[in-house]
């Protein structure tokens, strides 16, 4: 479906929006949930960078800010490029027939300029750290917004794949703003976050299976079936299992609590091969991996304090 066809969106005047309208639709629009988890790995990047350089916090905190925010409206300006060119499966998808791309209530040009906007200004910001943060900036924003979004979406299941880099490079972000990421704490942050997109986007790609068939989305679970996506899931959190061992500089608390979160989260994974309800299991594995990577990430940063 070309964007010209939804007559939603281009066939009739933008209706006056109130307030709490306009603040729903911007919320949508730059996914207010996945940019607000894209930013603690940024930040636990950053601390981290701090913590083992010896450096101090407060005399950094200007170069906090700009890497937060820099760093936030590249993210949101991905994401809302993202909205603009996946309109046309946004209004056959139940879970993003309301977003404000499909309803109308922001214009498609409107909303285009608002990704580019938000884009170059991320950049100048991040820029204005250092230039190795601002080139991990560029590889998630092209990775998600051409690689992703534009290429492999609709066409291949490897799009996950693809997808979870621009996701992983937050951290890396964070770290560069301090020092060079040459070190084996930023690789591990990038590892632990792209191994871990893959369990998460598949369990909500099982949620929504029929949604993503319907709109000709090449998900795992529409193109090779549950059956094989629970093999997948499984196979990814087990790779999570060594990489904790190699962020023995965190302590040994650290390394603890991490292996549980692991091996709960593969028993939890293995459990799916005997579940009568695939929908209801694939629930629990997306709750699972959210409040996983918020926790771990926090730990990173509590055990280091």
């Amino acid at each position: 479906m070309n964007k010209d066809e939804i007559p939603s969106i281009n066939k009739r005047k933008t209706p006056f929006l109130s307030a709490s309208t306009l603040i729903k639709d911007l919320k949508a629009l730059l996914k207010a949930g996945v940019l607000a988890a894209n930013v603690l790995p940024v930040f636990s990047g950053f601390w981290l960078a701090l913590h083992f350089s010896n450096k101090s916090f407060v005399d950094y905190w200007e170069l906090f800010l700009l890497t937060i925010i820099g760093s936030t409206m590249v993210m949101a300006g991905a994401l809302i490029l993202n909205n603009w060119y996946d309109v046309d499966i946004d209004t056959i998808m139940e879970r993003t027939k309301n977003r404000p791309t499909v309803t109308g209530n922001i214009p498609l040009k409107v909303v285009l300029s608002m990704g580019i906007i938000f884009t170059i200004i991320g950049f100048i910001l991040l820029l204005l750290t250092t230039v190795e943060a601002a080139i991990y900036g560029f590889v998630g924003w092209f990775t998600y917004v051409f690689l992703y979004t534009m290429w492999s979406k609709r066409r291949y299941t490897f799009n996950t794949i693809i997808g979870s880099v621009s996701g992983a490079v937050t951290p890396l972000i964070g770290w560069a703003a301090i020092e060079s990421s040459a070190n084996t704490v930023p690789v591990i942050l990038f590892m632990i976050l792209f191994i871990f997109q893959m369990p998460h986007t598949f369990a909500i790609a099982m949620k929504k299976c029929k949604e993503y068939s319907a709109a000709g989305v090449a998900m795992l679970p529409v193109v090779r079936g549950f059956a094989v996506t629970k093999v997948q899931i499984v196979v990814y959190v087990a790779c999570l299992l060594p990489l904790p061992f190699f962020l023995t500089t965190l302590g040994t608390a650290f390394i603890v609590l991490a292996t549980l979160f692991n091996v709960g989260w593969l028993a939890v994974s293995i459990g799916g091969f005997f579940t009568k309800n695939d929908l209801k299991w694939a629930h629990v594995i997306f709750l699972y991996s959210v409040n996983y990577i918020t926790i771990l990430f926090l730990l990173m940063v509590i055990v280091t304090i």
